[in-house]
């Protein structure tokens, strides 16, 4: 017999498809239209698919590794709080200074994250992350409290570097490439897409790990050799590449007070990249602390638990599915239209979108409500990373990308910490509403700043192109 959340699963999955589908056809009849229009200009230049050799190349060697990565990421998903609170049967505050402590790590350690891989290499900060990711796999299997929390500290720093170097290496390398930003969202929406289908079979495979081996440690193991996996795959393939002053010596400024002071009064005298920022800490955030709450709030609605146990795997995959389908629907969205405007507007409507779904689950005690109210965030998260990341390489330069953009989680980890220190089961839906209020914010500001200097930007960088 099949249960409500497998159930939910085969539906979410069949939609998926049906999205793809469609998806597939708005961008066939875009790319020959496109390729009607062009076929004169690139046969003028004597090289007719440079270009797309490029992009294909560029896409390959991203998406590959990401894939990898976020495979090692999401496998780990389902059952970090299960596996702190259940099989290691820690207090919940306990868990809770586990989080915070991850957190932590990386507020403080982002600045410098960025700093490092501007200065130093992007690639070279991404072999690192593999290393320092599979150390704390190694800590998390070792139920001994000092073990864990310096697990947790390394994880900070992991996180610091996948969210910042990464997207920087790749918008990095389209620049060099001089590929056109349309090309660069098309990476951005695939990466995505490839994300929620990683997401949903690390789902299915962590939780079939722990029901074949009867521990919530079995994810782990198996991600660690996915970082392994993936350290390799980057050595091999990809080049390295820098931000302004990269490459060169240091000097004896190692933590770059300096340069981290020029990134500080870019922010500071450009309120599109304050509202970026903030809509990075909001959302951000938001979904950091989703992750903590989801399960206790599912298990809180739920009128068989703790006699049936929740299938945590089979949930986690619905909610990747989720986000596939918001993946897929920005892909159709910035299909017809991809400029900076229209992401703007999106991000807007994203963060709007993603306040009424919490706002929704701290409504209903059902559990079915809840399920799907988190579905709906989820799928705010698939739009999120495409459109944000579209902006930040749009509207941030190559010189400072990685550090801006490590900057921008600082006051987002604060946040989470802060959040999570409140009281945890207590303050849950006081933590959720606060985030629903914050996503409201976020949007509202996005509208009245990013939105209305958006076409001002768009006509002053065209005006400054040469012919």
């Amino acid at each position: 017999m099949v249960g409500f959340y497998e159930f939910q699963l085969i539906i979410l999955v069949s939609l998926c498809f049906i999205f793809l589908l469609v998806e597939r056809h708005v961008s066939r009849r875009k790319e020959l239209k496109e390729k009607d229009l062009h076929t004169a200009e690139r046969l003028e230049d004597g090289e007719p698919t440079t270009s797309s050799n490029f992009l294909a190349t560029l896409t390959r060697q991203y998406l590959i590794v990401y894939a990898i990565v976020m495979g090692a990421d999401w496998l780990q998903g389902p059952y970090v709080y299960s596996l702190y609170r259940e099989q290691y049967g820690l207090p919940e505050r306990m868990v809770a200074v586990l989080f915070v402590t991850g957190f932590m790590s990386a507020g403080l350690t982002a600045p410098l994250v960025g700093v490092w891989a501007d200065q130093h290499g992007r690639k070279k900060l991404c072999l690192a992350f593999c290393l320092t990711y599979i150390f704390t796999c190694c800590c998390i299997t070792i139920p001994y409290l000092p073990i864990l929390l310096l697990g947790r500290v390394c994880g900070g720093i992991s996180t610091s570097i996948l969210y910042s170097a990464f997207e920087s290496w790749l918008v990095s390398s389209a620049g060099a490439l001089a590929l056109p930003s349309t090309d660069l969202s098309t990476i951005f929406g695939r990466a995505t897409l490839v994300n929620g289908f990683v997401a949903t079979g690390a789902g299915v495979a962590s939780n079939q790990l722990v029901t074949l081996t009867g521990s919530f440690t079995s994810p782990f193991v198996a991600s660690g050799v996915l970082l392994l996996l993936a350290y390799l795959v980057i050595r091999a393939s990809w080049g390295e590449n820098f931000g302004g002053g990269g490459g060169t010596t240091p000097g004896k400024d190692l933590f770059q007070l300096k340069r981290l002071g020029q990134a500080w009064r870019i922010v500071r005298d450009d309120p599109m990249l304050l509202v970026i920022g903030l809509t990075q800490t909001c959302f951000e955030g938001s979904m950091y602390l989703f992750v903590f709450l989801w399960v206790p709030s599912l298990q809180e609605a739920s009128p068989t638990f703790p006699t049936i146990a929740l299938p945590l795997g089979y949930i986690f995959s619905s909610f990747m599915i989720s986000m596939m389908l918001g993946s897929l629907l920005y892909s159709v969205v910035t299909t017809q239209s991809g400029g900076l405007t229209v992401h703007a507007k999106l991000s807007s409507l994203v963060c709007a979108f993603a306040a009424l779904a919490l706002a929704t689950s701290i409504r209903s005690d059902s559990e079915r409500v809840r399920f799907w109210a988190f579905c709906a965030f989820e799928a705010c998260v698939g739009m999120y990373y495409p459109v944000q990341g579209m902006l930040r390489g749009t509207l941030i330069s190559n010189e400072h990308r990685a550090t801006l953009s490590s900057l921008f989680r600082v006051p987002l980890n604060v946040f989470v910490v802060v959040s999570l220190m409140t009281g945890v089961s207590s303050a849950r839906d006081a933590v959720l509403s606060a985030c629903s209020l914050m996503l409201a914010f976020s949007a509202l500001m996005t509208a009245f700043v990013v939105v209305t200097r958006a076409d001002d930007h768009v006509s002053s960088e065209a005006s400054l192109r040469p012919e």
